[in-house]
């Protein structure tokens, strides 16, 4: 082909999309959209536009360094061809993972289901009321089974939610407790390793002091507020601990356990015997794996500690009509409102993964679970049976899953690794055995005949489960649980794949329309970023396994890591943060173990400004360090002058300054290299807040602005989805001087040289979910990211400018530019008795989930359209607020009774035979004319939080409410 005839082929390809290139697919804007857009916005081009936006002399000089970009087909062959480096093996490491089944049906209907997995959290619970009930279903099983008055609706992981009920437990001290400085707390020395290493974490900076010892030989002082038990111990010892427990009761000693879940349906329930606080993993309930997460953990404890407990907790209230319904409880423990005050920073929960795990509790019921438990029991009795018959010895005198056998680890581990087995090698002659639901009659013959040839011995073989049991009967559970109906009625998969859609058709998800949530960026989750967490060979890896097991996974999070330094502009990264919270309190750490390592272990002063998000403060506290608020001026800038001023006040103690940039109000500050000059040279760290990078990347980063330190929130910037409020996923990106202090775990090594402990249970934190964003990077590439980014700050500047003069933007950039985001001021509809909440309500009317509702300002909406949105999408939801405002202009103080008021509105009520409204019916559900294609109902009407605030209900109804009924 001659040059001309292959520059003609080309520009002739130039006339047709791209169906090959990602970004194309991703970016909601068409270039013929462009002009119309523009013209909007009164600029010539896009990058007018940023030049109005970003101050110059933050902008980076070069393109991003990453590789080309792979079409969607590309990657899902890559991400296929780097499964197959991990060497899936039978892992019975243990230690608070076993492998499990995940029952297709949910696979199928949930975690690949973007009506579950793109849902936010149910802060406008009218339009959350499936999700709301999976979640009621998650904590009535995690109550029912622990034994606990009161489950929230799940944590992080199980180190975290032992941590966090450490935590609790040092708050609720008693009033003379606290006056005598009582601050000891003992750890059992049968608690799981990565558990102990983030107690060390978080008990540190609280200067609460750990005593690690064996529960048998604790002396039960008064100087003593609490005790955290492992039930069974992590190599597999069933104790009885109602004796400690009853010692510790009578020296006001509160006690925590944490159990297994699955172990509960034949153990008795720490609630039984007096425990205070019970915490865990929900991960063998049908959860993958996944080389250490994400999964469930959960917490639960006694309702008098219902103000106290940490995360987040539905109840069940009424709405408008006194119709059950249900919402977030107690919200008022809520960081933002709490800030400093707050015992806990956890903000978000894994609801996706609490979801999937109470729906396999609904799927398997009691008699399923019940049946499960057993046979995993049988199987622990039957192996030991064998293996005695070899003439081995197992040392556990009540066991539930978990063995622990004497023989020669040195013998014993290079045949099993040649036969594909991983146990957990204890020391020279101790090998623990964890057997799960996926274990075989031939996997258990296998691990017989690895033993066998170890010792040089014949085999035994197995022919069946034995059916005695090995547990104590002081130990077996005799009371009843999940009677309710929803426990006892979707056994069959028709049955529960229907009950799984009806949840969700209850739920607005960004597969029904766009989810303008400023600060929380509702991307999308392209379908080839989620499709490899459904692949075996991600799923199926212990995240303790030795690292050449786990070599697709190693180059994943190494490429990761490093594409995440060159987006950020810094030297080095841990993936380890679970949580954009938990990223904020790892950044933190990091910050004072550099201090610490300089002689200046006495900074502690962390500099917050108002503006901040409520996290912040909070994480600051957890961190051992006091608060100081600076100012922000009327523009909703940092006050320079102010900052100055206290900088220079507490230079001899300042720690970090805590910035969000762009700021919490979405405004680029011009003055920030100025602030971070201002902290070093007062002898501050700079923590850069990365909630709003996704209008950074590409354009600015966190180095070029003078920060030492950022978290980013994979689940906003870097498309993990929300589901519905979690999971998430906080890294940390540090500059070259921080590296050294990049957080450990205790069982793989990970971070820096002088390593803090562990953040999170796991190694690298929820490592399946990193796929999604190294997808999402390796599909974009330096040119799409960027792209993404300008479209982002596009799209938030023509809902501005369309909006304009009818909503008041609250805060612009010098130059009147909004950044990725913009807050519109609703305090003026007071005057028509019109508040910011009846907005929100009526847009569930028009089919949008209301943007971000009084944060950070009270009374105030915050909108961010994301990258993902088409022009006709934006101009619908423009459509919908330009036509909520002329409601607004027609309501009065004195009427109560209009459409804003009396939203969301029902299909029941649109349907009743009764229509006592002053505005129609059309008028109530179909104000515009494109509602009548996509038209999605409310399943309640609002609902009543005060009514749910008094009457705290947490569980599902108990049986005889359904009886009755």
């Amino acid at each position: 082909m001659s040059n001309f005839a292959h520059l003609y082929f080309r520009l002739k390809l130039l006339e047709f999309m791209r169906t090959d290139l990602f970004a194309l697919r991703h970016i909601g804007i068409r270039e013929e959209d462009l002009p119309q857009m523009l013209k909007t916005i009164n600029v010539n081009s896009v990058d007018q536009l940023i030049n109005e936006t970003i101050p110059d002399d933050i902008r980076i000089a070069k393109p991003l360094a990453l590789e080309t970009p792979m079409s969607e087909h590309e990657y899902l062959s890559h991400i296929q061809v780097l499964s197959e480096k991990n060497k899936v093996f039978k892992s019975y490491i243990g230690l608070g993972y076993h492998e499990s089944i995940t029952p297709s049906v949910i696979k199928r209907n949930i975690l690949e289901n973007a009506g579950w997995y793109t849902a936010y959290t149910p802060y406008q619970a009218e339009i959350a009321q499936g999700r709301l009930e999976a979640l009621l279903n998650f904590q009535t099983v995690i109550a029912e089974l622990t034994g606990m008055e009161l489950a929230n609706a799940s944590l992080l992981d199980e180190s975290t939610a032992a941590a966090e009920a450490m935590t609790m437990l040092f708050d609720v001290r008693s009033r003379d407790q606290k006056k005598n400085n009582v601050i000891k707390f003992f750890v059992s020395e049968e608690i799981l390793p990565q558990t102990l290493s983030l107690l060390k974490t978080r008990s540190t900076p609280l200067d609460i002091e750990l005593i690690v010892g064996k529960h048998e030989n604790f002396e039960f002082g008064d100087d003593y507020f609490g005790a955290l038990l492992q039930y069974p111990g992590k190599h597999g010892q069933v104790h009885d601990y109602a004796p400690f427990v009853a010692k510790a009761v009578e020296k006001n000693i509160k006690v925590a356990v944490a159990a297994d879940i699955l172990s509960l349906a034949l153990l008795t329930p720490p609630g039984e015997f007096g425990a205070d606080v019970v915490v865990g993993t929900t991960q063998r309930f049908g959860i993958p794996l996944g080389y250490g997460g994400p999964h469930a953990a959960f917490f639960a404890t006694k309702e008098e500690y219902k103000r106290s407990i940490p995360g987040r907790i539905i109840g069940v209230t009424k709405d408008t009509d006194g119709k059950p319904a249900l919402r977030m409880a107690l919200q008022t423990r809520e960081q933002h409102i709490k800030r400093d005050k707050a015992t806990s920073n956890i903000c978000t929960a894994q609801v996706l993964l609490a979801v999937m795990a109470g729906m396999y509790a609904v799927y398997h019921g009691p008699k399923g679970l019940k049946y499960i438990a057993n046979k995993v029991h049988s199987t622990a009795v039957t192996l030991v049976d064998s293996l005695e018959k070899l003439g081995l010895y197992q040392t556990n005198t009540s066991y539930f899953d978990t063995i622990s056998i004497k023989a020669s680890s040195s013998k014993v581990r290079p045949i099993a690794e040649k036969y594909e087995v991983n146990f957990l090698y204890v020391d020279a002659d101790t090998i623990s055995i964890a057997l799960n639901e996926a274990t075989s009659l031939k996997d258990l013959q296998l691990i017989v005949d690895i033993f066998a040839e170890a010792i040089g011995k014949g085999t035994v073989v197995i022919n069946g489960l034995l059916p005695q049991s090995l547990l104590e009967n002081k130990l077996v559970r005799t009371s009843t649980f999940l009677e309710n109906n929803v426990f006892n009625s979707y056994h069959s998969e028709t049955e529960l794949m229907r009950y799984i859609k009806k949840l969700e058709r209850k739920d607005l998800a960004l597969n029904h329309s766009m989810i303008s949530l400023g600060s929380c960026t509702m991307k999308l989750n392209a379908a080839s970023e989620m499709l490899p967490l459904s692949m075996a060979r991600w799923g199926n890896i212990h995240p303790f396994v030795p690292i050449d097991q786990a070599e697709g996974y190693q180059i994943i999070l190494k490429e990761l890591e490093k594409d995440l330094n060159i987006i950020t502009g810094f030297a080095g990264t841990s993936l380890q943060p679970n949580s954009g919270a938990q990223g904020e309190f790892a950044g933190l750490m990091v910050i004072r173990a550099y201090h610490e390592s300089r002689g200046e272990g006495h900074r502690n002063i962390c500099l917050i400004p108002a503006s901040a998000h409520g996290t912040n403060p909070a994480s600051a506290v957890m961190a051992g360090m006091k608060v100081v608020v600076t100012k922000t001026d009327e523009n909703g800038n940092i006050d320079v002058a102010d900052l100055a001023e206290k900088a220079e006040l507490h230079k001899d103690n300042l720690s970090a300054l805590m910035v969000t940039y762009p700021s919490t109000h979405g405004v680029f500050e011009s003055s920030i290299k100025e602030i971070t000059k201002l902290i070093h040279d007062n002898g501050g760290q700079v923590y850069m807040d990365g909630a709003n990078m996704n209008a950074q990347v590409g354009l600015t980063n966190p180095a070029t602005i003078g920060a030492d330190v950022c978290h980013l929130n994979l689940h906003k910037t870097f498309a993990i989805p929300h589901g519905g409020g979690g999971p998430g996923v906080g890294p940390i990106c540090v500059a070259e001087q921080l590296v050294p202090f990049l957080p450990g775990n205790p069982v793989i090594k990970t971070g820096g040289d002088k390593a803090i402990t562990a953040i999170s249970a796991a190694p690298w934190g929820s490592s399946l979910v990193c796929l999604i964003s190294y997808g999402y990077i390796k599909m974009l590439g330096e040119n799409g990211l960027t792209q993404s980014t300008k479209t982002a700050i596009l799209n938030a500047n023509y809902i501005k400018n369309k909006l304009s003069g009818k909503f008041d933007v609250l805060y612009t950039g010098e130059r009147g530019r909004a950044a990725h985001e913009m807050i519109i001021d609703c305090r003026p509809f007071k005057e028509n008795g019109i508040e910011v909440t009846d907005i929100a309500k009526r847009l569930m009317d028009y089919g949008f989930h209301a943007p971000t509702v009084s944060f950070p300002v009270a009374g105030t909406l915050m909108i961010e359209p994301t990258e993902s949105e088409s022009l006709a999408e934006l101009d619908r939801f423009c459509s919908a607020m330009l036509s909520i405002r002329e409601e607004i202009d027609a309501a009065s103080v004195e009427d109560n009774n209009n459409a804003m008021k009396n939203a969301p509105h029902t299909l029941e009520m649109i349907t009743a035979d009764k229509w006592e409204f002053p505005y129609s019916r059309q008028q109530a559900a179909f104000p515009l004319p494109y509602i009548f294609e996509n038209k999605f109902w409310p399943s309640v009407r609002r609902v009543d939080d005060t009514y749910g605030d008094r009457n705290l209900i947490c569980t599902c109804a108990p049986i005889e409410a359904y009886v009755e009924a």
